[in-house]
């Protein structure tokens, strides 16, 4: 726990946060659950209700001599982070109260498919424990729990100590999410940080592990890591301003005010983001700066933070690094002479000199490296499939594959915490095989199971199969596409009265060059068992085929992704898998932006649509450089404030904006009060216009988390609620679900 975060891509890794997934995200307490549930039953009765209808205010704006009508302006609070405008509170209480009248009466069923998935996970699980330093770390869950407890014991022997309770700090929170967790290099101290609202914005404390007590010491309103330096003496973190923005790296010197926190770097330009790290040897401190395209890194001894940092080389626009240091020399990871990225070498007195190490290629895409002791690690993509190559510095061209039998999986590095090590730790899973924990013998090439994740309902891979297809966009290109369903689908699908091609759920992201890797998911089976198949389209502005695979669906070329999510869902209906209007699919964030732009193109491939925290209002928060991440994003999708040409591209397929009169299918919308990633009043608005100008008598429902952001609701029971929720109307509106008495 020593190595707070990974050091490879860090620079990029930073920018990429405004509207990607947000990781280990959960929700509001048991009790609220138990009162959303029991709310939507007591409406069951009322199948009456009529949707909201949003006042419509005149409101327009011109820009590039281009005006736009958005009527639906005023359910953005200008007073924004604080909503406390009456009008915008009533019409989001009015979406859930009709959300919770109409999801009543699948109440039962959404009941139902909890327990089903519930059962499917062990809850009293733990990790497997990891060996770093003088202690073995591990966390578990106890059985009901809805959050994990963390703990070590010595390596030596001795009794296991607890480290953090979720359970106890979320205690009373509607919202609760353990952020960065450090353990001081001396063992002694843990410094960790929380959320208790959804908006990301984390309080920092500490505790002393030796006397169980907390120190006087809290920090304010940061994001990212906690980063150990001086001698244990002193924690690096990076702040957040008022517009949610990390622009510094501080230094908090323990037992001193947080007023007096010395800053080590300030960025002075908004659209970059600042992290830090530490290298392999911990020697180090890393501090990285960078947007979705441009890195700039520099390196500060651990041992004396405040000395002159040492910059690497200076940021040009378009040029990604990062960097790690083994025994007094810079490895760096960058793509300045090829775009899927080259490994270099270079002197830390001549740290702008890099040497080729490993050279980009065209068929590998390197994604990254890791630095130990005796070899080291790259890792990427050949084909699509992720790779593990273990490599010696005496002779880094030659490789050792790490080779998994299935032609298709996902397979990374896991927990790997220590420097010196003869073992590597491994996770692995396929659509088909659940996720699995391996060592991996650096000496003997062999691979030892440590944990296989346990189905305690009961699971039988034979009965399921998985295939890799390809299917031709619109342009030509061939989109791979990754499926699981049951051998049985077709006798299922008789048994259920469906004859012909059954329903198909198709699932993309296609943003930020996020790959969406072909792995496991207990969840997912309540759909596949009714007899879905469940595909992942891998479609262009993810990174799964390489840099260019991604670059090809930003920016200017943004409509690829759309296209390709369409195409492959085209593609997959004349290949039999399922027919017309009988796809459903779903997206989250930048995803939940590919939702509504695939059905203002083609809304009757669909039979049901989710859409999570939708990133749909794109012109509006592209044109507001005042929003928390809107400077930062403008090299991911463009800048319309200062060019016509990405005014017109953002507004051509902006999703709130295309809303035209015409039939849309079912949808459910999703958002969350606190997010600062994408706003509430993006997918209220884009509601609000649907309502307004859809022709059909379809469902159009919109679920706002009123103490969460953009995850979602917390806690591991509350998430997978929600999880059912999503199922039991998908289900219900391809005819799947069991009726009820209002029907």
């Amino acid at each position: 726990m020593t190595r707070p975060i990974g050091t490879l891509a860090l620079a990029t890794a930073l920018a990429a946060t405004t509207f990607a997934p947000a990781a280990a995200i959960a929700a509001s307490n048991e009790d609220q659950a138990r009162v959303t549930t029991s709310a939507a039953a007591a409406s069951a009765a009322n199948t009456d209700i009529k949707p909201p209808v949003a006042e419509k205010r005149p409101h327009t704006y011109t820009h590039h001599g281009i005006t736009i009508e958005d009527p639906y302006d005023w359910l953005y609070d200008k007073s924004y982070p604080v909503i406390d405008d009456e009008d915008v509170l009533n019409h989001v209480k009015a979406e859930n109260a009709y959300f919770e009248a109409k999801m009543g009466a699948q109440a039962g069923f959404t009941e139902a498919l909890f327990t089903e998935m519930r059962a499917r996970i062990k809850e009293d699980d733990s990790t497997v424990p990891q060996k770093d330093g003088d202690y073995i770390y591990w966390s578990e869950f106890e059985e009901g729990a809805q959050y994990r407890k963390h703990w070590r014991k010595p390596v030596a022997g001795g009794e296991a100590q607890l480290l953090l309770d979720e359970n106890q700090l979320a205690e009373g929170q509607e919202y609760f999410s353990l952020g960065a967790a450090s353990v001081s290099q001396n063992g002694r101290f843990i410094a960790y940080s929380t959320d208790t609202n959804g908006s990301e914005r984390y309080t920092a404390r500490i505790k002393d592990l030796a006397s169980g007590e907390h120190l006087p010491d809290v920090i304010e309103n940061l994001r990212g890591g906690l980063v150990w330096v001086a001698g244990d003496s002193a924690l690096v973190y990076t702040p957040s301003t008022e517009e949610w923005r990390t622009l510094e790296a501080k230094l908090h010197v323990i037992g001193t005010p947080a007023e007096s926190d010395v800053t080590l770097y300030k960025e002075e330009d908004q659209s970059f983001g600042v992290g830090t790290g530490l290298t392999a040897q911990e020697d180090w401190l890393i501090i990285a700066t960078g947007d979705n395209e441009t890195s700039e890194v520099r390196l500060v001894p651990a041992a004396n933070p405040t000395a002159a940092p040492i910059l690497v080389k200076p940021r040009k626009k378009g040029i990604e690094y990062s960097v790690d240091v083994r025994d007094g020399e810079l490895w760096v990871w960058t793509n300045d002479d090829h775009i899927n990225f080259r490994l270099a070498k270079a002197k830390l007195d001549t740290p702008g000199d890099w040497q080729t190490v490993i050279a980009g290629s065209d068929d590998f895409y390197l994604t990254g490296f890791e630095l130990f002791k005796d070899f080291f690690v790259t890792e990427g993509r050949l084909n699509g499939l992720d790779q593990i190559q273990l490599r010696q510095y005496a002779d880094p061209g030659k490789v050792t594959p790490i080779t998994f039998p299935e032609a298709s999986y996902t397979a990374g590095l896991s927990n790997n915490p220590e420097y010196d090590v003869a073992t590597l730790r491994l996770s692995y899973q396929s659509m088909v095989t659940p996720s699995t924990v391996l060592d991996y013998d650096v000496k003997t090439g062999g691979f030892t199971t440590l944990k296989t994740q346990e189905i305690p309902s009961g699971y039988d891979a034979s009965l399921y199969t998985t295939e890799r297809v390809s299917v031709q966009a619109r342009d030509g290109t061939m989109v791979p596409v990754s499926i699981v369903m049951r051998k049985d689908r077709a006798d299922i699908l008789k048994k259920a009265g469906i004859e012909g091609p059954g329903p198909l759920h198709l699932y993309a992201y296609g943003a930020y060059g996020y790959a969406i890797p072909p792995g496991f998911s207990t969840t997912r089976l309540s759909l596949v068992d009714r007899g879905f198949a469940y595909a992942i389209a891998h479609i262009r502005g993810g990174d799964d085929l390489g840099r260019r695979w991604y670059l090809q669906g930003k920016m200017f070329e943004r409509t690829n992704t759309f296209n390709d999510f369409v195409d492959a869902g085209r593609g997959l209906i004349a290949k039999g898998y399922t027919a017309e209007g009988m796809v459903t699919a779903s997206g989250g964030s930048a995803g939940g932006e590919l939702m509504g732009a695939i059905i203002n193109q083609d809304p009757k491939q669909y039979g049901a649509i989710v859409a999570h925290v939708p990133f749909v209002d794109v012109l509006n928060t592209m044109l507001n450089k005042d929003l928390p991440l809107t400077p930062g994003e403008w090299q991911e999708w463009g800048n319309p404030i200062t060019s016509k040409a990405s005014f017109a591209y953002l507004l051509s397929y902006s999703p709130y904006d295309q809303v035209e009169a015409k039939e849309y299918p079912p949808m459910l919308v999703t958002a969350g009060l606190n997010d600062p990633r994408v706003t509430y009043w993006e997918p209220a608005k884009w509601v609000a216009r649907l309502r307004e100008l859809k022709t059909d008598d379809n469902l159009l429902l919109m679920k706002t988390n009123m103490g969460a952001g953009h995850g979602g609701q917390s806690g591991r029971w509350n998430s997978l609620k929600e999880t059912a929720e999503e199922f039991a109307f998908i289900l219900w509106q391809m005819g799947m679900a069991p009726k009820t008495d209002a029907e």
